[in-house]
């Protein structure tokens, strides 16, 4: 049976995985404090003498983080404390919502019952990924009241949604792994019989894109929106997934596999991307930085399982991360899509 994600981390990793794809080298050509570089490309995209900062810990399993321009401050979730948190510079780190996912008295079943994925959405409201509704909801910031926007795909409850992002057209593609079910695959409150990759049009219409994948776990898209990004945190098949917006012309992007070691935890989950489509994405040892088609340039390392990155900051080139028990951040010369 296939471990998950966070009884893998805290074990060795496997050494013999899936092969390295073509445009692929673990060969470090300088090794800074938190920086492993790669290739010298990576140093037109982050100060690779950048401090990485610890901001705030004691965190059962930091994710979801995003970044609220207008309030200048980020959200993040403690999955199995249920809890979601606000951090700004002035407060540090205030509760946003507790209970995050299911209030705890109904929580049976579930090993992981908060919010999981965050996303701001384009009319200002959070988007949830909410492992114990089994639902992908929007709150509004300013009322606090939570809508479900979905929670079903051909009458069936969903796993646990994870991970969301939202197109310009106002669509939402979501992953649905069972991290949240006591038991995973093997839990009976599981209805779906896959795994899937979901998009939620702006109708209510769900469409599932892909079921293939065995752990979908992070989701983005390129910055012209031609392009989704799926990752996948299973340790026999650590990889990033690109594809076309309908789950067509699905190809490997990255394998991790060739960095899995028992010094660097993590596998493939949350991610970020550029205005120039680079892609910062989460794996063993912290944090890859990607060119477009895949290569690996750099990697920040977290010295922790890093679930979920982000960035944030006025002028968006602060990376903040999500890293297992401790909410950090780090510099970069690379600006987030969203600040495009």
């Amino acid at each position: 049976m296939i471990q998950s994600r966070r009884t893998f981390l805290g074990t060795a990793a496997a050494t013999a995985l899936l092969s390295a794809c073509g445009t692929m080298s673990n060969r470090v050509v300088r090794t800074f404090e938190h920086i492993e570089v790669f290739d010298p490309a990576a140093l037109d995209l982050i100060d690779a003498n950048a401090p990485l900062e610890s901001l705030t810990t004691g965190y059962g399993w930091g994710e979801g983080p995003v970044w609220d321009r207008q309030r200048d401050c980020l959200y993040f979730t403690d999955v199995p404390g249920n809890i979601a948190w606000r951090w700004s510079e002035a407060d540090g780190a205030t509760k946003l919502l507790d209970p995050s996912g299911v209030a705890r008295d109904a929580a049976t079943g579930f090993r992981e019952p908060g919010a999981n994925g965050l996303a701001i959405s384009k009319d200002g409201s959070l988007l949830i990924c909410n492992h114990g509704k089994r639902a992908i909801e929007k709150m509004s910031l300013e009322t606090g009241h939570r809508t479900i926007l979905a929670r079903t795909y051909n009458n069936k409850a969903f796993n646990s949604p994870n991970d969301i992002v939202e197109a310009d057209d106002g669509s939402l593609y979501f992953t649905d792994p069972p991290y949240g079910l006591e038991g995973l695959d093997a839990s009976p409150l599981k209805e779906q019989n896959f795994n899937g990759v979901y998009h939620l049009q702006p109708d209510g219409r769900v469409t599932r894109l892909i079921e293939t994948m065995t752990f979908p776990n992070g989701i983005a898209l390129s910055p012209d929106g031609s392009t989704l990004y799926v990752s996948q945190s299973d340790p026999d098949a650590p990889i990033l997934m690109r594809m076309s917006p309908d789950g067509s012309n699905a190809a490997v992007l990255f394998d991790a596999s060739p960095y899995m070691s028992d010094t660097a935890p993590g596998l493939p989950d949350g991610m970020a991307v550029t205005k120039t489509g680079h892609i910062f994405t989460t794996g063993p040892g912290g944090v890859f930085v990607l060119s477009p088609e895949g290569k690996p340039l750099a990697r920040i390392k977290t010295g922790k399982a890093t679930a979920n990155c982000c960035f944030g900051g006025r002028d968006g080139q602060t990376l903040y991360m999500t890293a297992h028990d401790t909410l950090m951040r780090i510099r970069t010369k690379s600006v987030g899509l969203p600040w495009s």
